[in-house]
């Protein structure tokens, strides 16, 4: 199958250089093209793309409030959000608002392409390094500054079972499906099926949010 991607960046050369490399491809396709947050929006309802490109510093609507309401049309997309820096201070809320994660800008074309495929796979473009800086930002956050957990995933937070506690443990510390899959001692295959009934269950997109999730309902507790 082709993945279909959508392109959202105010800077021309950005947006025709991502183009370029990703239409080089065999497996994706660059379907359209956005130059800020409200055509971003409009042009995912028009085009259905599989992933979305997103810049996060945008005229009109920025990337956070655009990825938001993508997320909220329950549509495929996902989203891969672009940051010209890995500490950018928009990372985290852009992870809140649904994004399945993010690449940067320098990244290089085989960078570029497998994070696309990545995300349109359905796992996340999460590393260990950004799931830390994660942990740091949510510590930070005061008790009154944290969203309150909807009383459907709490009450469905219930119904996992220890086995998908535990891999929800492992997946908020950011490992890999193979990784979780020798420290369980178990199949990947097996992994993959415990993160599916998590993300089920949850009602969350993708393994990204199940992370945020972890952290939010105080299961995983920043050190």
């Amino acid at each position: 199958m082709t993945i279909r991607v959508l392109v959202a960046d105010d800077q021309m050369m950005v947006r025709e250089g991502f183009s370029v490399l990703l239409n080089a491809m065999p497996d994706i396709e660059v379907v359209g093209e956005a130059v800020d947050g409200r055509e971003a929006v409009a042009k995912v309802r028009e085009l259905s793309p599989d992933v979305v490109l997103m810049d996060i510093r945008m005229p009109e609507l920025n990337g956070i409030e655009a990825t938001r309401e993508i997320v909220a049309a329950d549509g495929a997309a996902k989203v891969l959000v672009l940051t010209t820096f890995d500490l950018d201070e928009y990372v985290y809320q852009a992870l809140r608002a649904g994004a399945s994660g993010f690449l940067l800008k320098d990244a290089s074309a085989r960078q570029l392409a497998d994070g696309v495929r990545v995300v349109a796979s359905g796992e996340s473009l999460l590393a260990p390094s950004v799931t830390k800086r994660l942990i740091t930002e949510f510590s930070r956050l005061a008790e009154s500054e944290r969203p309150r957990i909807p009383a459907s995933a709490q009450a469905a937070y219930g119904d996992l079972t220890e086995r998908e506690t535990e891999v929800l443990v492992l997946i908020a510390q950011g490992l890999s499906n193979a990784e979780m899959a020798e420290h369980l001692v178990v199949a990947e295959s097996t992994v993959k099926t415990h993160v599916s009934r998590i993300l089920v269950k949850l009602g969350l997109r993708d393994r990204t949010q199940a992370a945020v999730f972890a952290y939010e309902t105080r299961l995983v507790v920043p050190n």
